[in-house]
């Protein structure tokens, strides 16, 4: 816990390093600064799960979410099992979060169920570093089969600064019909609309009840200036907070920029650990 908040960190990358392309290390070095990533990292490159629990422990967070990703144009391909190790190390506060490529994967609905299977809470898909429409037809029965298992569904909304990324699948407005057609079923835009699709992301927010935005990657003392055009508090009960880690100067230090912002207990408690576990319970 955080200042007697208990914290979920919903947009966690622990990746193997040999797994990545050099532009991810490069981010990694540039938006985390002199926070100690590198810490947790073997000489080889592999993930010491007792170290990454620790450091998550001395930053308060209870929960976090642990993204796979399989995007070879643009980070490289982090499989899931990868992930595993730090899950079996402590199931408590590490959880999965499943990622598909339908480019890769086909049909892309079994490698879901498959990952489904392996205990993932949540189903991530990157159109941008994948090039792909998340409206594609194709994915509609991984859809069906998130809303049937009761699993969110994460996408990445908005800009990426990794070559191979392709910026225009980042737009909201192209889940717009999805999110119609699967109304029960809830959908969680990454990074707000990062970019120039703030407007697009809070408004669908809003409009929606299936709706959320992740706030990973954005500073938490901008937010008032990205979503100007809103009610703050408001909008803030749709909010997941998540750091994007290791690109984070602190998880710590970015909750309490959140708390900095003035919002009502009860909707910064939402943010921070609250509306997470509406959308994924089994983090309670």
């Amino acid at each position: 816990m955080i200042d007697e908040h208990f914290v979920v960190d919903a947009h966690v990358h622990a990746p193997r390093l040999p797994t990545l392309k050099p532009a991810w290390l490069q981010w990694a070095h540039d938006f985390a600064g002199q926070y100690p990533w590198r810490s947790v990292y073997s000489s080889s490159g592999e993930v010491v799960p007792a170290a990454m629990d620790e450091l998550m422990e001395s930053e308060g967070v209870d929960r976090v979410l642990l993204f796979c990703e399989y995007s070879p144009r643009a980070t490289g391909i982090q499989p899931i099992e990868d992930n595993l190790p730090l899950v079996e190390h402590n199931p408590t506060r590490f959880r999965l979060v499943a990622n598909v490529n339908p480019y890769l994967h086909h049909p892309a609905v079994s490698e879901v169920e498959r990952q489904l299977d392996l205990g993932a809470v949540a189903l991530k898909i990157h159109p941008v570093h994948g090039a792909f429409s998340p409206a594609d037809k194709e994915l509609y029965p991984v859809y069906q089969l998130c809303l049937e298992r009761g699993v969110p569904v994460i996408l990445h909304s908005g800009t990426s600064s990794f070559p191979g990324s392709r910026t225009s699948f980042g737009n909201p407005e192209l889940l717009s019909d999805v999110v119609e057609d699967f109304p029960s079923l809830q959908f969680v835009f990454a990074h707000g609309g990062r970019g120039w699709w703030y407007d697009v992301a809070a408004f669908l927010a809003l409009a929606r009840d299936n709706v959320w935005l992740d706030l990973a990657g954005l500073p938490p003392k901008k937010l008032p200036e990205y979503y100007q055009r809103f009610d703050l508090v408001r909008l803030a009960g749709k909010f997941v907070f998540g750091t994007d880690w290791p690109g984070v100067p602190s998880v710590a230090k970015n909750v309490r920029a959140l708390a900095a912002l003035g919002l009502p207990e009860d909707v910064l408690t939402g943010v921070l650990s609250g509306n997470a576990i509406k959308l994924m319970p089994s983090l309670a």
